[in-house]
């Protein structure tokens, strides 16, 4: 099997998983519950938007809000890693924007069903991997510190490290 670009992950990894709620002071500016243990959701490969696409409010959403991310890029799979070796596992990091529908999540949790949606864990790869086998490719999404906010069409988003790396999207809306 020839070797994958590590660099382009995107393309070819299997799994994005997200870490809800892990900085308390983001749980506490959505009035959540700052929860003992991370919590772990799943989103589809097809949720990556490259910079230059557009991202699409869905039609199903009047409050979409943004949360930069830390992603950390699995370079080498493994089942229940132990923290001394997690770094091993590795390739890399990624900056990512993460967008949640919020009202949708609001819905969900009102209805006491697990949203899109972590508490600070410092050993994200090996906590989840005691759940879900970690694969090369998948990105692990750290979660978000506060300061997110909705967003509108039109909207133009741009997120960064300071003189590291900037990028940008515009907002559009889901043509029916």
């Amino acid at each position: 099997m020839a070797a994958r670009n590590i660099t382009r992950f995107w393309e070819w990894g299997r799994k994005i998983i997200c870490v809800g709620r892990n900085y308390a002071d983001h749980a506490k500016e959505l009035k959540n519950a700052v929860p003992t243990e991370p919590v772990v959701f799943l989103k589809p490969p097809s949720a990556y938007v490259r910079e230059g696409s557009p991202i699409l409010v869905p039609l199903y959403s009047s409050n979409l809000h943004h949360e930069v991310e830390l992603g950390v890029v699995i370079g080498k799979g493994g089942t229940s890693i132990l923290q001394s070796d997690a770094m091993d596992h590795v390739a890399g990091y990624a900056l990512c924007l993460d967008m949640t529908a919020r009202d949708i999540q609001d819905e969900c949790k009102s209805k006491g069903l697990p949203g899109p949606g972590l508490r600070r864990s410092t050993r994200p790869v090996r906590y989840i991997s005691d759940f879900i086998t970690l694969e090369e490719g998948d990105l692990i999404l750290t979660g978000t510190p506060k300061g997110v906010s909705a967003v509108q069409e039109h909207d133009e988003l741009q997120a960064g490290i300071e003189d590291v790396l900037t990028m940008t999207f515009k907002v559009d809306r889901h043509e029916h």
